[in-house]
């Protein structure tokens, strides 16, 4: 755990803001790489790049501030509320915020919407590799107790104060590294447009319900596992499948 990656005067640079910024990076450069493959020119893929960050941060913050306002904002200096370089981005609210910058690029831009949405899809696979690792670094997002060889403390002053827990922010990472290369493989056999991101949908919920069943940040827990993220995964996976069934397909061949 190593929260501060540089400091310039009264200046500090976190490594979560870092390992964010790279995770933005990287997932734009391969959805740039991605776009001739269905049509697109890089150019049009990238710039949408300032509105996804913006709407990703936007977003990720609000849901954050909301979920966890009684612990650490009722009572703190309002400017707490945008300090995210020290983390604190709930990770759907990311997802819906970018959502609705893109759905409003598309539109002013007139993209075709579900194309271009499938050309981003494993790139946003790629960028939460990243930003789990600014999780690492940071010392949130961290798991239940265990005694498993791999387990992982973080320093005494912590939340769970030293305890060997579960590295969830590296199992989140490796599964979504694989959903990264499993949805890129799958780009170029794609049969209509927006299968891709269906199966991201449908992926990442998977994904992130399978390692909430070790996270042990979270105050309460439903029946004594489900956590907050089980319950909007479920809608997430829901609203995968409902894309795959609703949207439009080519004529099968006689």
């Amino acid at each position: 755990m190593h929260p501060l990656a540089f400091q310039f005067g009264p200046f500090s640079i976190h490594w979560y803001g870092v390992l964010v910024a790279i995770g933005f990076l990287a997932g734009l450069w391969t959805a740039g790489r991605r776009a001739p493959l269905s049509g697109i020119p890089s150019e049009k893929v990238l710039d949408i790049g300032p509105w996804l960050i913006v709407g990703a941060i936007v977003g990720a913050r609000t849901l954050y501030v909301i979920s966890y306002w009684d612990q650490e904002f009722a009572r703190a200096p309002l400017g707490e509320v945008f300090m995210v370089q020290k983390g604190g981005l709930v990770y759907y609210g990311g997802l819906i915020g970018a959502s609705l910058a893109y759905l409003v690029y598309a539109k002013v831009k007139k993209l075709p919407l579900w194309k271009v949405a499938d050309i981003l899809a494993p790139s946003i696979a790629l960028g939460y590799v990243f930003g789990r690792f600014g999780c690492l670094m940071n010392g949130c997002c961290y798991g239940r107790p265990c005694d498993l060889p791999w387990a992982i403390r973080f320093p005494e002053t912590g939340p769970n104060h030293g305890q060997p827990v579960h590295p969830t922010q590296v199992y989140d990472s490796l599964l979504n590294a694989m959903l990264y290369l499993l949805l890129a493989w799958l780009y170029r056999r794609k049969k209509f447009d927006g299968q891709i991101f269906s199966f991201y949908l449908i992926g990442f919920a998977l994904t992130r319900s399978t390692v909430e069943m070790f996270r042990g940040d979270y105050p309460a827990y439903y029946a004594g596992w489900i956590t907050p993220a089980h319950l909007v995964s479920a809608g997430i996976m829901v609203t995968g499948l409902i894309l795959l069934r609703i949207l439009p397909k080519p004529p099968k061949a006689a």
